[in-house]
């Protein structure tokens, strides 16, 4: 629930200003009864929105507004006067003021400008959540059959509010597959927050998961909220969760059961909605079995279970996933779009790409972008250590279609599999996650494969 903060040197105006607002528009609601006590306030606890006096004794409206916007705080702010100065109301604007309202409005006109300014807020994020986004790594891409079952499974887990865990190797877009799921969820106007788990360093982890109060260790000069909070009734990303040092583990999953965090320093349990989606590159159940992570509590975030294939898995994505990273990194750099030479697409192709899959690429992709001027990359351009070894190809075979290469790297999948299965089809279906034998039989009559 919203917490607004009513700031007026009239106590008894503001208990009942406070009063009529929370019965009106349901928010949460306190009063300070002068500025130095409107600082201190949002010094000590989170405020939503504030409706601010501007004529004060001492610290006045004026002065608030500017230790607010000096602090870079997003708190937005709500002048209400009742003098009917129009010139001061203005300045109080300039200054960082939402909006201005006379104290002689109707509560139902005060509410609505409350919810007016929190959606403000809200929108604000959510571009600066989608700007952050341009420098993320290629949306969900691929048509493989892998990537065709993952997106199936994703679709399935989304709208069911249970936690996910998300497993697969370094690099293979596993914040890309939370975030789908979020998009595809009941709401995906509600925030996404992700967190590294691993990032985090062990002394901070509990405060920047579930918050703290002010003066709860040194430094802690304001309350602060956490990661659960901070996502509400949206999806709270856990990345790396397999980093989570023993307290932290013990305490999520107290979090998981209860739906309730009680922020480090404090004793009141706050109400929690988010969503739980978790991600790990390491084998959970082996870090189980070494001591290293609690056993209830990966039972209780592997309800839904997504595996995101590594790149060698899939080859046959390798064109359509150069083609959008290739887009998005022109952009990004501000040049003319460019084209990969069929050579250099080969290259790519035949590199296993196991040491940061897609990362991988990307990294590969933004290099060959900057190694030319020209609007075609070849071969000449692409990372040293991606090409190895491999043999200089013949004129015939560097002027491939890009059709032509898909082809191929399906093929080499499917024989791959195959030989892995000693050619058993139902086996080597399900590995590939097609529909039946018969779909497999299709593709290998299309290549012509038979059983030596």
């Amino acid at each position: 629930m919203p917490l607004v903060l009513i700031v007026d040197d009239v106590e008894a105006l503001a208990e009942q200003y406070a009063y009529d607002l929370a019965r009106v528009g349901g928010y949460e609601t306190r009063i300070a009864t002068g500025g130095r006590a409107a600082l201190d306030a949002i010094a000590s606890e989170p405020v939503d929105c504030m409706i601010l006096d501007l004529e004060m004794p001492g610290v006045d409206g004026f002065e608030v507004l500017g230790v607010v916007k000096k602090r870079g705080l997003r708190i937005p702010i709500i002048v209400y006067t009742g003098t009917g100065s129009y010139d001061r109301c203005v300045r109080a604007v300039k200054l960082g003021a939402y909006s201005f309202i006379d104290k002689a409005e109707p509560m139902e006109r005060v509410a609505r400008e409350v919810e007016n300014a929190l959606e403000r807020v809200r929108l604000e994020a959510e571009v600066a959540s989608l700007k952050r986004g341009l420098d993320a790594e290629s949306p969900l891409v691929g048509s493989s059959a892998a990537m065709k079952e993952l997106k199936e499974r994703i679709a399935r887990a989304a709208s069911v509010p249970s936690p996910v865990l998300i497993v697969g190797e370094s690099g293979t877009g596993k914040e890309l597959v939370a975030r789908e799921l979020h998009r595809l969820g009941p709401d995906p106007k509600r925030p996404f927050v992700a967190v590294n788990s691993a990032a985090l360093p062990e002394n901070l982890v509990e405060s920047e998961l579930f918050g703290h109060e002010r003066g709860a260790f040194t430094g802690a000069n304001r309350t602060h909220r956490g990661a659960f909070e901070v996502a509400a009734a949206g999806t709270l990303f856990l990345d790396e969760i397999g980093e989570l040092p023993p307290a932290a583990q013990a305490k999520l999953l107290r979090v998981l059961e209860e739906r309730r965090v009680t922020r480090v320093g404090g004793e009141r349990a706050i109400k929690v909605d988010a969503r739980v989606i978790a991600a790990t590159h390491r084998d959970l159940e082996a870090d189980i079995a070494a001591g290293r992570f609690r056993q209830d509590l990966y039972y209780r975030l592997n309800v839904h279970t997504l595996h995101v294939p590594p790149l060698h898995d899939h080859r046959s994505d390798i064109p359509d996933l150069v083609e959008a990273l290739l887009a998005a990194t022109c952009e990004r750099f501000g040049v003319r779009r460019k084209r990969v030479a069929p050579d250099a697409l080969e290259a790519l192709m035949a590199h296993d790409w196991r040491r940061n899959n897609v990362r991988e690429l990307r990294n590969a992709i933004e290099r060959m972008v900057i190694a030319t001027d020209a609007d075609l990359i070849g071969a000449a351009q692409v990372p040293t250590e991606v090409r190895g070894d491999q043999p200089p190809r013949p004129a015939a075979a560097a002027s491939r279609t890009l059709k032509e290469l898909k082809a191929e790297a399906e093929r080499q999948i499917v024989v791959a599999a195959l030989e892995r299965n000693e050619w058993n089809i139902t086996q080597t279906a399900r590995e590939l996650g097609l529909a039946d034998h018969a779909s497999l039989l299709k593709i290998m009559r299309r290549h012509r494969l038979k059983r030596s």
